[in-house]
């Protein structure tokens, strides 16, 4: 069966050829392979044609797609996955790197339960360089445990209310997804560039679609200074929290509770003072003050332990999981 790899890349020319490599080494025969570029302002392009001239006959198919100006990762992804002809698709970014029976692995996982149709799997987190000594950790620690995302007791309806509070998946590198199921969903969400996965996991998990777990690791993840996700800890609140609140408002505030809803609109409300100069800095006081004002000064959160006390059956839905 014919896999789609779509390496997506953007200023990726110091990592691109390792990820590359990884890809070539695997040990499942049918493999199409195509780069998607996010107009790199390095040499990533150049690099990536000269590999596939050496490289390309080990592939089934192979293809570059170009863009003529920078979009986002969503937009990018997308103009991969409109290349894709095979039954399923993994989308690593052009500085991971999959391990040799990545490929093999799932494929042999999908046949064993043919109703999936999205998987994940577990990541190893790297500093820098794919070494032992540059080895942090593997995520997730306990994917199976009764209050994760992926216990094996918890249904799609379950995932998604979970998902409505927060984002529950931080090891999309291992993703292996059904390509006509991704394009059923419209593929990854264009309008929101700084979220790249949340809107998919809450739009395939509202269309009834859950989200499987193979608990083996597939996939190296690199954290590196030049990581497109790379955010320096320079000010206390990540300045990309208050730009996706326009994402919470469509896809999450609308479907919460109204206690949840306005909890959360809390913790938003007071964070934005941290946009102040005086408080901006990412100082143990700042931190401190921030945490005590959105635990302890919380009014909603003293209503919802109110709630939780007189109805304890609440405890055990997703919205006031404890």
């Amino acid at each position: 069966m014919l896999v789609s790899v779509v390496v997506v890349t953007y200023n990726s020319s110091a990592f691109v050829v390792e990820t590359l490599d990884s890809i070539a080494n695997q040990s499942w025969g049918e493999i199409e392979l195509i780069i998607t570029d996010d107009c790199s302002l390095d040499d990533t392009v150049s690099i990536c044609k000269k590999w596939l001239t050496r490289n390309g006959h080990v592939f089934t198919r192979t293809e570059m797609v170009e863009a003529d100006k920078n979009t986002g990762v969503p937009a990018n992804v997308n103009r991969g996955l409109a290349k894709v002809t095979g039954q399923w698709a993994c989308f690593p970014a052009g500085d991971d790197s999959l391990k040799p029976d990545c490929i093999k692995l799932n494929m042999e996982w999908i046949a064993s339960n043919p109703e999936v149709k999205v998987l994940l799997s577990k990541v190893d987190v790297f500093q820098d360089v794919f070494c032992n000594d540059n080895f942090l950790n593997r995520i997730p620690g306990k994917p199976f445990s009764p209050k994760s995302i992926m216990a094996p007791s918890r249904n799609v309806e379950s995932q998604y209310r979970m998902l409505l509070v927060s984002d529950r998946i931080h090891y999309t590198p291992s993703l292996f997804i059904h390509t006509q199921t991704l394009r059923s969903v419209g593929g990854f969400d264009e309008e929101y560039t700084l979220l790249e996965d949340y809107p998919l996991w809450l739009n395939l998990t509202k269309n009834g679609i859950r989200l499987h777990f193979m608990d083996k690791a597939t996939v190296n993840y690199r954290k590196h200074k030049k990581a497109i996700n790379n955010n320096e800890k320079k000010n206390l609140i990540n300045p990309n929290f208050f730009k996706n609140e326009s994402f919470r408002r469509a896809y999450t505030y609308p479907n919460l509770p109204l206690d949840v809803r306005w909890s959360q609109r809390y913790i938003w409300f007071v964070s934005n003072l941290f946009k102040l100069r005086l408080f901006r800095a990412n100082t143990n006081f700042n931190s401190s003050l921030h945490y005590i004002l959105i635990t302890y000064l919380n009014p909603f959160k003293y209503y919802i332990t109110i709630k939780k006390s007189l109805f304890p059956q609440l405890k055990k839905r997703e919205f006031y999981e404890e």
